[in-house]
């Protein structure tokens, strides 16, 4: 257990270090503020401070930037201006912004739009073509925009090869090749749309625009009247596309990063 004192001022307080992703802030035997490190399957640590005293979280955000190796992130709502000026005064910096959603299933067009000319929309998604096209994507990613524009559906994995649930995904296939996909995880409170992507060489086809549409028309006969979504600010046609469906933003949070990643 690593300890370290708080200095004059601030009164008779140790940060201890009590797991490996877990810290603890202690005074008069009692913990008056906790620091935790997540680890994602993408390989990023995201830190979370639990305090109501800006010397504690101080305190504990020096601690844990000494004990861990960056880049180290951390997420908070834009509102939350206390939480965003303690980060940025540990030293990290707003890396991305991002808008939240929620989606009617039911758009504002009378109906789901349909596929261009050759494309068809399926659901019965096969694993090897799947993994093909979303290497493909994650590659024009990584050449263009830049993985810091992309949700974690989409980021380099950790530890081998990424675990990929066709169950997941709604696909668009054009002569008998994968060209588009939408990704929804509904084991939450709504469904989230977690990412829609089509080749470079197929996009402003209509192509992704019929993708959700596909998927929003299947929610809406299932019962559920809405979905989320996150959607990088940087991102205008993501940010076209869904307003363009009439999706409503309720929100906007702000990632920040210790380093550039």
């Amino acid at each position: 257990m690593n300890s370290l004192p708080f200095s004059p001022g601030v009164g008779a307080v140790t940060i201890s270090r009590v797991a490996d992703n877990q810290w603890h802030a202690i005074e008069n035997d009692l913990v008056v503020g906790r620091g935790h490190a997540s680890r994602r399957l993408d390989g990023r640590t995201f830190l979370s401070i639990d305090t109501w005293r800006d010397a504690v979280f101080d305190r504990l955000a020096a601690a844990m930037l000494a004990d861990l190796t960056g880049p180290l992130h951390t997420v908070v709502d834009e509102t939350d201006r206390d939480l965003t000026a303690n980060w940025e005064r540990a030293g990290l910096t707003i890396w991305r912004r991002e808008a939240e959603y929620v989606v009617p299933t039911r758009p504002s067009a009378p109906s789901a739009p349909s596929a261009p000319s050759g494309v068809h929309i399926v659901t019965d998604v096969a694993e090897a073509p799947l993994r093909e096209l979303d290497q493909a994507i994650r590659d024009e990613v990584g050449s263009t925009v830049g993985w810091h524009t992309m949700p974690a559906e989409v980021l380099p994995w950790q530890g081998g090869t990424r675990p990929i649930d066709p169950s997941k995904y709604t696909v668009a296939v054009r002569d008998g090749r994968y060209v588009g996909f939408v990704r929804v995880a509904t084991r939450t409170r709504r469904p989230r749309i977690g990412l829609v992507a089509v080749l470079a060489a197929e996009q402003r086809r209509g192509i992704g625009r019929a993708l959700l549409g596909h998927v929003l028309d299947g929610l809406h006969r299932a019962g559920v009247e809405a979905a989320t979504a996150e959607v990088d600010e940087t991102n205008t046609a993501a940010t076209a596309l869904f307003e363009g469906i009439g999706a409503e933003r309720t929100g906007r949070t702000l990632e920040l990063i210790t380093g550039k990643a």
